[in-house]
Order: C-alpha cells, then sequence, then structure tokens
C-alpha cells in the first residue's frame, strides 16, 4: 500500500511570520508594537478563525518536512467540560496562557457572600490556578469566588478590606492613582481604574454573567526580558 503523501509546506517560515499576517493596520494604530500584535493573536484576542497554537504549527511543519512530532499534552480543567455562561467561557479561554505565563489575569468579582453582605475582590487567576480545584468550578459545581487572601478583598457592608501580594503581583495600595497592581515578571502597573487606561500592554473586559453581580477581568501580556 503506497504511503500518503505529506501535506503540502506551510506558506510561512516561522510562526511569528503566521501570527503576523493577522495582525492588522488597524491593530497596529491601538497597539505598542507588532510583537504585542502577534502575541494578541496567539492568544485568541485578534485574528480570524482558529489560530494555530505553536506546538500545531510545528507539528504540521514537521509533517510537511516528512518528519514526525509528538502531539502536545493538555492538562486544562476545563477541557471537556460543558461551560454554562460567558464568565466560564472567559476563564477557559484564558486558563493555559495563565497556566504557561505568557498573559496573567486578574478578575474582579463582586457579589454577595451567604449573609448577603456585598463583597469584592481582584482575584491573581494564575496564581488560583495553582491553589484552587477549577474542576469543580469549570463543571458548575462550586463557583470562584472572592476571598480575603485575594489581591484585594473589601466587604463593602462592613467596610473591612484586606491586600495581598501574590507570587505575580505586588500590591500599591497606597497611591494618589488608585489601586494598582505591579506585575512582578515585568514590573508592568495594571490600573483598575475603569476611567484610566490600564495599563502598557493590559485590555480591560467586562463580563455579563448571571453568576456574580459583576466582572471584569484585566489581562496583562508578560513581556520577559530575552
Amino acid at each position: 500500500m503506497a504511503a500518503a503523501d505529506p501535506p503540502p509546506p506551510l506558506p510561512f517560515r516561522t510562526y511569528e511570520e503566521y501570527l503576523g499576517s493577522q495582525v492588522t493596520a488597524r491593530d497596529l494604530r491601538y497597539l505598542e508594537s507588532e510583537a504585542v500584535g502577534r502575541q494578541l493573536v496567539e492568544l485568541g484576542f485578534r485574528g480570524s478563525g482558529n489560530v494555530l497554537r505553536r506546538e500545531e504549527f510545528e507539528a504540521r511543519a514537521a509533517a510537511a518536512a516528512g518528519l514526525t512530532a509528538a502531539a502536545p499534552q493538555k492538562s486544562l480543567a476545563s477541557v471537556g467540560k460543558e461551560l454554562k455562561g460567558n464568565f466560564l467561557r472567559a476563564l477557559a479561554e484564558r486558563e493555559e496562557a495563565n497556566r504557561t505565563g505568557k498573559i496573567s489575569s486578574i478578575i474582579f468579582i463582586r457579589d454577595r457572600n451567604s449573609r448577603r453582605q456585598e463583597v469584592s475582590a481582584y482575584i491573581d487567576y494564575a496564581h488560583r490556578l495553582t491553589t484552587d480545584d477549577f474542576e469543580v468550578y469549570f463543571s458548575g459545581k462550586k463557583r470562584l469566588f472572592p476571598r480575603n487572601t485575594d489581591l484585594s478583598f473589601y466587604n463593602w457592608d462592613r467596610n473591612v478590606s484586606t491586600s495581598n501580594s501574590s507570587p505575580n503581583y505586588q500590591v500599591i495600595a497606597e497611591n494618589a492613582c488608585g489601586l494598582l497592581f505591579k506585575n512582578k515578571s515585568d514590573r508592568k502597573i495594571i490600573n483598575v481604574d475603569p476611567k484610566a487606561s490600564p495599563g502598557d500592554n493590559t485590555t480591560r473586559t467586562p463580563v455579563e454573567t448571571d453568576l456574580y453581580l459583576h466582572v471584569v477581568i484585566y489581562d496583562h501580556i508578560v513581556r520577559r526580558g530575552t
């Protein structure tokens, strides 16, 4: 039986070329650089259609060259779950990138606790992924909820607040600009004031959901030195 023909070669020499082909002139007007645009395409925030991951691109390139490449292994808590609602889908879209350190997301949640007190917190998503079992969140068995150990926690009824730095962020609470978070990898500042810019390489995304009173996700693309 004749061997199957190898797939045709990809029209891009590198993965960066592939990502760059999906960055538009309009994107470049609003972004810091083309490199940031490529990162947004890779994370699924820009571009059209399903974007190949680096491992998939390299596997296809290797197959086209007549080589073999192992399929990437996945160990994501969201895989195979029936994701109900915008909030869980938003978390699932960001899970892998936060686990690998490509982005560092801060999740703002405001809701009422079991005593009907209004509470809110800024949650370091990547850190929570290492401490919590997200299988129960993505399956809908439990809800991700504010804790007084999060980056910033506030009980609106009792007027009680706490601040805690995490492995990824330093909390800057006493500041004229309000509450700020400094990323420990690239030292960039994330400003959570909705009337201000969120900062370099950071986007602010409100999430419409019935699970909580208010949700906003801040996605920071981590720029590590080379």
